[in-house]
């Protein structure tokens, strides 16, 4: 995992997901989860770009 994919995957998850990922089912469920709260978001994008 590089440096940038660690700072988005902290200060904007759904762009690093989309990053990696595009667009689709992961990107979405990551919006809600950073939509709920921001620590999701992060939690589910550390998962997801593993």
């Amino acid at each position: 995992m590089s440096l940038l994919t660690i700072i988005l995957n902290i200060l904007l998850p759904p762009v690093a997901v989309f990053m990696k990922h595009g667009v689709g089912t992961t990107l979405l469920i990551s919006i809600i989860l950073t939509l709920i709260g921001w620590l999701p978001g992060v939690i589910h994008a550390f998962i997801v770009n593993d």
